[in-house]
């Protein structure tokens, strides 16, 4: 998020509403995390005077055709936007401006003003975002990396197909690949899974050809009704996965259940009942179904043989139950905690915990190794107390 259909829809903006317009002024965010590889200074002297001539998009980067370069290169990242003062554009799940926030935004990375009075800005509250000034983007990475454009440059079945055959990852994990089809984010390789009725970790070798067809129809269907609708998710049709797949809880669609596991990094939606794993795959997981059932099963007789043991045991303490009956009431009452934090996340975005799960890795590592730290000095001080106390005591002569 945001993907082809909503990058598309803001180089649709521009071109309809900023192409033939010269730039009189330009703001560029003092940001290096974001404005990468160009300063301040020379990004806003290099856009001052230029005139508009095109809007361009491959995959989910945006750049901009100047009468003379260097260009204009947007890599959105993970909330990056387009935002033209007095325009709709289309606002994605996760925006950051809203129409009664101050202009341009606190968010803003490049703020132009065109010779109409026309303003527009580039926008990323996240920061993850990449905005360069270059020579021919197309030349460069990220762009010159990426592979086909699943609007513009989509492989017939039978290219699918084999390239496909050649592929032993997983189908979802390469689908977010760019390299291999540019444009296809999370949200769009969940939908067009769903709509194929494949498993999110189905090998893509193992594919069958029915299967590639129905992958290869959802993708282009998927694809070209959301860029025609502008990505505004509201005109999604009302069956897609889309609209059920952003709460933090499993849910349902259609009174079927919603599960979510990570494939190749990113969380994944689907639906079991409906999105199944084929050949050897399903018998490895019916295998594991299996095991897991027997070991259910071995658990709850050492359950019930270790009350029994219990039972049988004599002369435990009076207050033993209580400090048992008060850890339960305790570990209740955590839970309904959890409980009660869970519903109020019920909203959460699964691609934002994905990227902030690295950090919050890094915390808790932090937090270990402090705690080690301070153990063991209290050790450390702890023995040097002992051998000072151990020392033999010099006799009074």
């Amino acid at each position: 998020m945001p993907e082809l259909p909503e990058v598309e829809a803001a180089r649709r903006a521009i071109e309809e509403n900023c192409v033939g317009k010269k730039i009189t002024k330009a703001i560029v965010a003092d940001d290096s995390k974001v404005i990468d590889g160009v300063s301040r200074a020379d990004f806003e002297a290099s856009l001052l005077g230029k005139t508009i001539v095109a809007a361009h998009r491959k995959g989910k980067n945006m750049w901009l055709q100047l009468d003379s370069p260097p260009f204009p290169s947007f890599q959105f990242g993970m909330a990056g936007a387009v935002y033209i003062k007095g325009v709709a554009v289309t606002k994605y799940k996760r925006s950051a401006v809203k129409d009664t926030d101050e202009w341009p935004s606190k968010y803003s990375k490049v703020f132009v003003q065109l010779d109409d009075g026309l303003e527009f800005s580039f926008t990323d509250k996240r920061r993850f975002a990449r905005v360069r000034l270059l020579e021919d983007p197309t030349s460069v990475p990220p762009i010159s990396e990426l592979g086909p454009d699943a609007l513009l440059e989509p492989m017939t079945v039978d290219e699918l197909l084999a390239s496909l055959s050649k592929k032993k990852i997983s189908i979802k994990a390469l689908l977010l690949d760019q390299s291999f089809i540019s444009g296809i984010g999370n949200w769009v390789a969940d939908e067009v899974l769903y709509q194929a009725r494949i498993h999110p970790e189905q090998s893509s070798a193992t594919l069958s050809k029915e299967c590639v067809g129905a992958l290869h129809k959802s993708i282009k269907e998927v694809i070209e009704y959301a860029v025609q609708v502008d990505a505004a998710s509201t005109h999604f049709p009302c069956e897609w996965l889309f609209h059920f797949r952003w709460g933090k809880r499993p849910g349902k669609i259609n009174g079927k259940k919603i599960n979510f596991i990570t494939v190749g990094g990113r969380t994944s939606a689907f639906v079991p009942e409906l999105q199944k794993l084929t050949g050897n795959q399903a018998a490895k997981a019916g295998s594991k179904r299996t095991n897991k059932s027997i070991d259910d099963v071995d658990e709850e007789a050492s359950d019930e043989e270790v009350k029994g043991t219990t039972k049988s045991k004599k002369g435990r303490k009076p207050g033993g139950q209580a400090k048992r009956s008060a850890v339960k009431r305790k570990s209740k009452d955590s839970d309904d905690e959890d409980n009660d934090n869970d519903d109020s996340a019920d909203d959460v975005d699964h691609e934002d915990s994905d990227d902030d799960a690295d950090e919050d890795r890094k915390n808790k590592t932090r937090k270990v190794t402090t705690s080690k730290q301070s153990k063991a000095g209290t050790t450390s001080k702890k023995k040097v107390q002992t051998s000072q106390n151990s020392k033999p005591k010099k006799r009074a002569k």
